[in-house]
């Protein structure tokens, strides 16, 4: 076949998808349509059926396209169809172009409509009085730990965790020059700098470096000062309109931010599950190890443990626990009733959710 002859057969592809989207479009307005008869507060964002979607067509696809792309291009056909049903909002926490808003696009595509605030209690609040559908705030670093603001809000908060995201932590030299030797400053927050410290000996050395109180302010230091640059990520260099240098600037490969999705009602059961749940108790000896005994006579795989001060009694302290399987299976459920059973035992459950499609 000619190239011309291989275009045109492209191009009859692209109208038959196009053609299918616009038919799944009509399916997806017919839905939306019964859920709006059927119940006073729909639940138009449903994580459990976008997971199954997700894993279904992971599990049929062959050929040379990676199902990292697969997912993404579903992720943006579901996320608009979404909003065809009804225009659904996001808070983050701010400002634009953070690994946090990244994090919620990954989750919810580019159509949501997505807006940043200050603080983690700000994102808590905005979904608490219903200005936003869902929230996205971080709770962990494979590099510096748990975020402690999130986990303290999360024990007075009616909120549910709906999901969770991992990004993978990928530094990028972001600058108005267009060359490396151009660079003569960088800017960075703290934690970012430090992680990037031996990139820069190799590849800026003796150039000077300057911590920002955030990301987003080393960006704009960046784009206001000649012969500089600032360390970011990639999605950051379309925000503000700034030059791509290098990418991978970070030292040590492999880490990862995780995120919480915050909402207002519960996932129901993927069949391939997450629970997070919270507990505190009167301090006694072994009492910890009875605790995590329960979940291990029932063969419940624990993926996480994290502790914060108590408010109350010094010395004393609030428990997060995360691990497999949803709150309404059989053995979960047991585990979490034998919990709250225990005396002196206070147990919250933070909600169950699918685990991520990556």
């Amino acid at each position: 076949m000619t190239l011309e002859e291989l275009r045109q057969a492209i191009d009859g592809i692209d109208d038959r998808i196009h053609d299918l989207l616009m038919e799944r479009v009509q399916w997806v307005l017919k839905v939306g349509e019964l859920k709006g008869k059927s119940s006073r507060d729909p639940m138009f964002y449903r994580p459990e059926r976008e997971a199954g979607i997700h894993r279904r067509l992971q599990a049929r696809h062959r050929g040379s396209l990676p199902v990292s792309a697969l997912h993404r291009i579903f992720r943006e056909i579901i996320s608009a169809s979404l909003n065809l049903e009804k225009s659904l909002s996001v808070v983050y926490l701010g400002p634009e172009a953070t690994f946090t808003h990244q994090a919620a696009i990954k989750q919810f595509g580019s159509s949501f409509r997505m807006y940043p605030v200050g603080t983690i209690h700000d994102v808590f609040h905005e979904v608490e009085v219903g200005r936003a559908d869902f929230g996205v705030t971080p709770v962990e670093s494979s590099a510096e730990g748990v975020v402690n603001h999130t986990l303290k809000r999360l024990t007075d908060s009616p909120l549910r965790i709906c999901g969770e995201i991992y990004l993978p932590v990928v530094h990028t030299l972001l600058s108005q020059e267009n060359a490396l030797d151009r660079i003569q400053w960088v800017f960075a927050h703290p934690q970012v700098l430090d992680q990037c410290r031996g990139w820069l000996s190799v590849h800026l050395p003796g150039v000077a470096t300057q911590e920002e109180e955030s990301t987003a302010r080393s960006v704009l230091r960046a784009r206001e000062t000649p012969h500089s640059a600032a360390i970011a990520g990639v999605y950051a260099a379309d925000v503000y309109g700034l030059n791509l240098l290098a990418e991978h600037c970070q030292d040590q490969a492999g880490n990862e931010n995780r995120f919480l999705v915050l909402g207002r009602h519960a996932p129901a059961r993927s069949g391939t599950d997450k629970t997070c749940v919270m507990f505190s108790f009167s301090d006694q000896p072994g009492f910890l190890h009875r605790v995590l005994a329960i979940f291990a006579d029932r063969g419940i795989n624990l993926s996480a443990i994290q502790s914060i001060p108590s408010r109350g009694k010094a010395w004393e302290y609030i428990f997060f626990l995360d691990f497999d399987g949803h709150q309404e299976d059989p053995q979960p459920a047991q585990a979490l009733a034998q919990l709250a059973s225990m005396p002196g035992v206070d147990i919250k459950i933070l909600g169950s959710f699918p685990r991520p499609v990556q």
